[in-house]
C-alpha cells in the first residue's frame, strides 16, 4: 500500500486528467497490487461468511451535479457483498492517507427494509442493545453510525426512547485506520477481523429483514 498511498498523495496535488494521463501506467501498477490485497482479504471473509462479490469501485468521479469538478478520487474502495436474499449487510474499506476506514452495515436500505428496522426498534432494542454494549463491538465501532431525519419518521412517537435509531436512513459501523496501521504487515488480518466483528450485528438485522413483525419467515 506504500506506492498506493504515494500516488494518491500525489494525485491529490495534480487531479487533472493531463497529469493522470502521464502517470496511467504507474495508477495501473497501484491498482494491481490494490486488487491482490483487495483478494486476500476476501479469501479470509470467504473462509467465515458467503460472499456474493466484490466491486472494486472506480477511481474516476461522476461530476455531472457536483461542485467539485476534480475528476478523480483521492481514495481507493472495495466493497464485498453478502448472499441474499438471507444474508444481508454489505463490507467496504476505503484507503485515503489519512482517512482510512473499515465500514459496513446498510448504507442505502429500500424504503421497505427502513420501515421494517424500524419497525423493529419501536417494538424492541433488547437485541441491538446487547450487541452494541459488547466490549468487541465498543472496542471496533464505539456505536452505529448513519445520517437521520431531522425528526420522527411519519407514524412514529417522536418522544419514543429509541428515537436515535428509529430517525437513522442509514445503520453502518466503521473503524478507523492510521496510515501506519494500513502499511503494516497486518493490516489484511485486522481488516478480516473487523469484518468479523460486523458479524453480530449483521446476523441481528438478516433476522429482522428475513421476517415479519411476528418474526416469521417472509
Amino acid at each position: 500500500m506504500k506506492k498506493a498511498f504515494e500516488f494518491l498523495k500525489q494525485l491529490e496535488r495534480n487531479n487533472t486528467r493531463q497529469w493522470f494521463a502521464a502517470h496511467k501506467a504507474e495508477y495501473d501498477a497501484v491498482a494491481k497490487e490494490n486488487k491482490l490485497l483487495f483478494n486476500r482479504i476476501h479469501a479470509g471473509l470467504q473462509d467465515h461468511d458467503q460472499i456474493s462479490g466484490m466491486h472494486l469501485y472506480r477511481i474516476y468521479r461522476d461530476v455531472r451535479f457536483s461542485k467539485d469538478q476534480t475528476p478523480y478520487k483521492t481514495h481507493f474502495g472495495v466493497g464485498y457483498s453478502r448472499l441474499k436474499p438471507m444474508l444481508r449487510g454489505g463490507y467496504y474499506i476505503h484507503l485515503e492517507p489519512g482517512n482510512s476506514f473499515v465500514g459496513g452495515g446498510f448504507w442505502g436500505p429500500d424504503a421497505k427494509d427502513l420501515l421494517r428496522i424500524r419497525k423493529e426498534l419501536e417494538i424492541s432494542t433488547t437485541e441491538i442493545d446487547k450487541i452494541t454494549s459488547d466490549d468487541t463491538f465498543i472496542n471496533y465501532f464505539q456505536e452505529i453510525k448513519g445520517d437521520a431525519v431531522k425528526t420522527a419518521p411519519r407514524g412514529f412517537d417522536k418522544n419514543h426512547p429509541a428515537i436515535d435509531l428509529i430517525r437513522k436512513k442509514q445503520y453502518v459501523v466503521m473503524r478507523p485506520f492510521t496510515d501506519k496501521e494500513v502499511l503494516s504487515g497486518d493490516f489484511a488480518k485486522e481488516v478480516v477481523l473487523t469484518f468479523l466483528a460486523m458479524r453480530p450485528f449483521f446476523d441481528y438485522m438478516s433476522e429482522v429483514l428475513t421476517t415479519d413483525l411476528n418474526g416469521q419467515p417472509l
